[in-house]
């Protein structure tokens, strides 16, 4: 596994790790039928997201930069209005305890731009050294962001990409 946390620490913030949760830590395949039909069913997809289980590449980097002592961050796409499953989840899972940031209910921007106000939010108090999400989109925007949001970033591949769910980051702005 490839190991993302480095060793030196700002001398000014805390370190931190922020990681996605859908495709990330949560393999999301079985409730993808939700929103591969027309209408989508945005409240069953987030409903079975407590069943959800753990990719374990995902929890193994989460745990690696706790016990390493940075902070974990838990950046989401999901709506404000799953933040108690999703905390429970987390939980669940076994996962560290970690700051979880969703979107605002009524949101509706692409995943990417959510993200990346988020991450300069962060900035202002994390030294943020890591972001590991699996929407290239969100990737490619964090890359490229100027000034600098996150000293790496990592594209998680473990979980194959769905046509549905990058239509709903990118064109819906729903995960």
């Amino acid at each position: 596994m490839h190991d993302l946390v480095t060793d030196a620490p700002s001398p000014s913030l805390p370190a931190a790790v922020v990681l996605d949760l859908d495709g990330v830590l949560a393999d999301t395949r079985h409730r993808m039928h939700f929103i591969e039909r027309r209408p989508k069913d945005w409240d069953g997809f987030f409903t079975a997201a407590v069943h959800d289980p753990v990719h374990p590449e995902g929890l193994a980097l989460a745990r690696s930069a706790a016990d390493r002592g940075r902070a974990v961050v838990y950046l989401s796409g999901r709506p404000e209005r799953t933040r108690r499953d999703t905390v429970e989840w987390l939980r669940r899972q076994g996962a560290p305890d970690g700051e979880v940031l969703l979107r605002r209910d009524d949101d509706r921007r692409p995943a990417r731009v959510v993200k990346i106000g988020h991450l300069r939010r962060l900035n202002e108090r994390f030294d943020v050294q890591v972001l590991v999400d699996d929407d290239p989109e969100v990737v490619r925007a964090v890359r490229m962001a100027h000034p600098r949001l996150v000293d790496e970033v990592m594209l998680a591949d473990w979980q194959p990409r769905e046509a549905a769910l990058h239509r709903a980051q990118e064109r819906e702005g729903r995960t």
